[in-house]
């Protein structure tokens, strides 16, 4: 395989594992409060990343600068940012959540050009217009009625959007020292598994399990490793490619989260706007991987 090709299909693997993840927390949610289920996430990603650590941790990265940068990432991402996400499921659906998620790329390629100094190209620009224009059409609700969700819910996943563009950039910084996208994944999901373990303690505070709650929490494992797959793919992405190339390429996760909707769980149908989405998302992705 091309070197230049590993970072456009990790972060297409990526984003199909996040929608993956969104439908798992979707199912979740029902019967689980946000905060409970997002603990059980992350701390499922973390176990699944320390499992990985006999065969995939490098002691020799330990002592350098980027284990810092790491665990800064940690203390917010994915502790706060999932917390906003799953919020953001809960009042409005996998479907508009994921698609308002999406204006990281907006927040990732001006990161991209001011910090990192990254060349955005036009090509790259109209790609990730491209892939934003059809997953805001793919956000539109039929009909004139009032939405069926509070107007302030649609600052949860956008601040999530906001939260894990810097996230990306940081997590690119730090893997100049620590060019190891396993590790990298590893400190911040263990930092933010801490966070929230200390501060459920410290609320004494227990999940609020309704109706089938056991079930919903089987739902928020699955998120979690699905999590743990989907992070791992976009560090590994962010190690060989650019912020402005990767980050849009991620966001595309909303075409795969309402394919899902309706090829698997049935919540959705085939509609003009999908066909017109999905027909402007894949060429705006290869778009964007001639324009490198």
């Amino acid at each position: 395989m091309p070197a230049e090709l590993v970072p456009l299909i990790c972060a297409l693997a990526a984003a199909l594992t996040f929608a993956i993840g969104d439908q798992c927390q979707y199912l979740g949610v029902r019967s689980l409060d946000s905060r409970s289920g997002t603990m059980i996430s992350i701390v499922t990603s973390t176990a699944c990343f320390w499992l990985l650590a006999p065969f995939l941790l490098d002691l020799s990265y330990l002592g350098a600068a980027g284990i810092w940068v790491f665990a800064l990432i940690g203390l917010f991402r994915p502790a706060l940012s999932a917390n906003l996400s799953v919020a953001g499921v809960r009042h409005l659906g996998p479907t508009l959540s994921s698609t308002l998620s999406s204006t990281s790329p907006l927040f990732g390629t001006a990161l991209g050009v001011l910090w990192l100094g990254e060349v955005l190209t036009w090509p790259v620009a109209v790609g990730t217009a491209g892939i934003i224009a059809s997953i805001v059409v793919l956000s539109r609700r039929g009909g004139s009625g009032a939405a069926e969700w509070p107007l302030w819910a649609l600052s949860l996943p956008i601040g999530a959007a906001a939260i894990r563009a810097l996230a990306h950039v940081l997590s690119k910084l730090g893997m100049v020292t620590v060019p190891d996208a396993y590790l990298a994944g590893l400190v911040s999901f263990t930092v933010s598994s801490v966070v929230l373990l200390s501060t459920q303690a410290v609320r004494r505070e227990r999940p609020r399990l309704l109706i089938g709650g056991g079930r919903s929490a089987l739902w928020f494992v699955a998120s979690g490793v699905s999590m743990a797959i989907a992070i791992s793919l976009l560090n590994q992405a962010l190690l060989t490619g650019e912020i402005i190339v990767v980050v849009p390429i991620v966001s595309a996760a909303p075409v795969f989260t309402l394919l899902l909707s309706i090829a698997v769980f049935r919540r959705e149908r085939l509609t003009a706007r999908l066909v017109g989405a999905v027909a402007v998302v894949v060429p705006s992705v290869i778009l964007i991987a001639l324009g490198r």
